[in-house]
């Protein structure tokens, strides 16, 4: 009699163990044999969920070249390391400090945080259905009509890569601006700190917090997850030794719940409408890791389902994670915001405002330090993978050298080595212009708000059509996350242009837009004297073959073979 693949599992799993279903064995229902019998079920059904993503991967034209090593939970730490709220929000206090004070950093954020639920929604039902680390940029391949797939493709590749990169690149000069403003805690004498923050400093911490972040990556990869685990625990155990401290010392006093949550100050010299506008400058550059995730499609268990249910839970935990950390800091708020705006890192102000002695407002700062490091490792890591997954589809000049892995790290150490290789020489920006540099911030975060746009734009035009066929529909509410997402790109886009104060001087001139067009402009001049005539863009598949291993994938521990079977049943 013909054996159900469950069954055949069954009898190795026996087989495994050591027993056998005879008289001459009494003891086969012992405790010892139902655990082995457990292991080795389990293991059967954790091979049969990676062979199923494989399968799906396959039928979308691609091999699988990394380990899946990753759990839900994992890759839901993993997205909230990208974000990184504490830090995320203490590097980027200032937009929202000149544009409304506290009323621009709570309810901005909060406004925000919401905002960006229904980004994570709308590509977290697109992702279910295309779960690659080409993310957005296949999506859109796969969503678009055959007429114009390939620019389209083209386009929104070009727009995640260089986000990816410029936010990187963002993140890790923030954190070494970040510790200039920590050390500068201590004063050589009254409003003077130690270290000048001359560019050349200020560009080797850099240099030097860029190295450890790629060698961490490239080096640990196997360990990653463990650290992104511990980075959760970091976190909330920082984040509360921060707010029970400087609300238990508050030396200049606290503020009143009204001033908290009501207080409204304009300083950036715009209309109060537009400023605090502006201000969710803040909030935005803390979420706009929301899509980085997807990159990390190949090396997830269940990325159909795994991927978006960690985007959706993530923006809940920032939010929760922003509001513990920002309402405290408000209530110790040093009521000059002019002069606290004068500060580029205006945190480690506040808290030694709060703390009142150097050496506790330093020790306070290190959790946030450490933080921005993982984060800088959780960027490096996710850009690697887009970059690398680009150049698999030959858009990326020399692809067939950045699309290489290194089997023995398991990591594409290539791509990578690009990547920071670009944030380098873009760091050299620094000690030409600093609003050069801050333009990459700035246009980091507009690349990856329009890339994330193209695919969700693309699918509601379509009708929706291709979203039941994921384990992710979430039908009308997805619809209405959808539309939001979109009008929020809207705003976003020419928003984050605007220069964050007036009257505007050259130092303070926002020059994202100018180099949002230049990117536009050149990986466009790319396609139409290469790319046009080479760029195939992903592999084309056969719907019907991907439907079926979409649906192994999305049933936790069905084989391919079981599948085939109930199917035919």
């Amino acid at each position: 009699m013909a054996l159900s693949p469950r069954d055949a599992t069954s009898t190795q799993a026996e087989r495994y163990s050591g027993e056998t279903d005879s008289p001459a064995n009494p003891r086969k229902t012992s405790m010892a044999h139902r655990l082995s019998l457990s292991r080795g079920k389990d293991k059967e059904l954790e091979n049969a969920d990676l062979n199923s993503a494989d399968d799906l991967l396959g039928a979308m034209g691609y091999v699988s070249e990394l380990t899946r090593s990753r759990s839900t939970l994992q890759v839901a730490f993993m997205s909230f390391v990208l974000a990184s709220i504490p830090y995320g929000l203490s590097t980027t206090m200032y937009y929202s400090l000149v544009g409304g004070g506290p009323v621009n950093i709570i309810w901005g954020w909060f406004s925000v945080s919401l905002i960006i639920l229904c980004v994570a929604a709308s590509l977290g039902e697109i992702t279910s259905v295309y779960p690659t680390a080409g993310g957005v940029y296949y999506q859109t391949f796969m969503l678009s009509p055959p007429s114009y797939r390939r620019i389209a493709s083209w386009a929104c590749g070009w727009m995640y890569v260089v986000g990816n990169m410029t936010i990187t690149l963002a993140v890790n000069f923030g954190t070494s601006l970040f510790i200039i403003g920590c050390v500068n805690i201590f004063e050589s004498e009254p409003g003077v700190g130690v270290l000048a923050g001359e560019p050349y400093q200020v560009y080797l911490i850099f240099l030097g917090v860029t190295l450890l972040c790629n060698a961490v990556s490239a080096l640990g990869n196997r360990w990653l997850p463990i650290l992104d685990t511990f980075a959760i625990f970091w976190t909330f155990a920082g984040v509360l030794a921060i707010i029970i401290t400087i609300l238990a010392l508050a030396r200049n006093g606290r503020n009143s719940g009204s001033y908290v949550f009501t207080h409204f100050e304009v300083n950036s010299g715009w209309v109060p409408g537009w400023s605090f506008c502006v201000g969710l400058l803040q909030a935005a550059y803390a979420t706009s890791s929301t899509g980085m995730i997807i990159s990390m499609c190949e090396e997830v268990r269940q990325p159909s389902t795994q991927v978006p249910k960690a985007m959706v839970a993530t923006i809940v935990l920032n939010l929760v994670a922003g509001l513990v950390f920002l309402i405290p800091l408000m209530f110790v708020l040093p009521t000059d915001l002019a002069t606290l705006a004068l500060s580029a890192q205006p945190v480690p102000v506040i808290i030694k405002s709060a703390v009142g002695n150097p050496g506790g407002s330093f020790a306070l700062c290190i959790p946030l330090l450490i933080l921005g490091l993982f984060c800088g490792i959780g960027c490096t890591t996710a850009a690697s993978r887009c970059t690398w997954a680009f150049s698999r589809d030959g858009a990326i000049p020399g692809s067939g050298w950045w699309k290489k892995v290194n089997r023995k790290l398991d990591v594409p150490v290539n791509a990578m080595m690009l990547s920071m290789a670009v944030q380098i020489l873009l760091g050299l920006l620094y000690f030409g212009s600093v609003a050069a540099y801050n333009a990459f911030s700035g246009v980091g975060v507009i690349c990856l708000t329009v890339s994330y746009a193209i695919p969700i734009l693309i699918s509601l035009l379509n009708g929706r059509t291709h979203i039941p066929k994921g384990n992710f529909d979430l039908k009308g509410l997805g619809l209405f996350c959808n539309i939001v997402s979109l009008c929020w790109s809207a705003l976003a886009i020419p928003l984050f242009c605007m220069p964050t104060t007036v009257p505007v001087t050259a130092d303070l001139m926002n020059y994202a837009s100018a180099v949002f067009v230049g990117v536009i402009l050149i990986s466009m001049g790319w396609y139409w004297a290469w790319g046009h005539k080479n760029y195939e863009g992903p592999p084309t598949v056969d719907e019907d073959i991907v439907e079926v291993r979409r649906r192994s994938e999305a049933v936790p521990g069905m084989s391919t073979g079981d599948e085939i079977f109930v199917t035919r049943k």
